[in-house]
């Protein structure tokens, strides 16, 4: 893989969006969500959910930068 593709790779998420297993997950968290009945309720869990995934992604693709830097 190219350098410059890495960098495009990582930078666009695509590394996490293109994982079976993950997406399976978050469906299956979406789906189970379906069941909360009080829609603020739900609202709120998602979003935060969500803020912990692009947390946890932020984390990751910052890790990832530093090994192409030591490459």
């Amino acid at each position: 893989m190219h350098h410059i593709e890495k960098k495009q790779y990582t930078k666009e998420s695509q590394w996490k969006n293109a994982d079976e297993i993950y997406l399976f997950e978050v469906q299956k968290f979406l789906d189970l969500t379906e069941n909360i009945k009080e829609e603020e309720l739900k609202k709120e869990i998602v979003a935060q959910m969500l803020k912990c995934d692009k947390r946890v992604t932020q984390l990751a693709e910052k890790r990832f930068e530093e090994l192409e830097k030591n490459e």
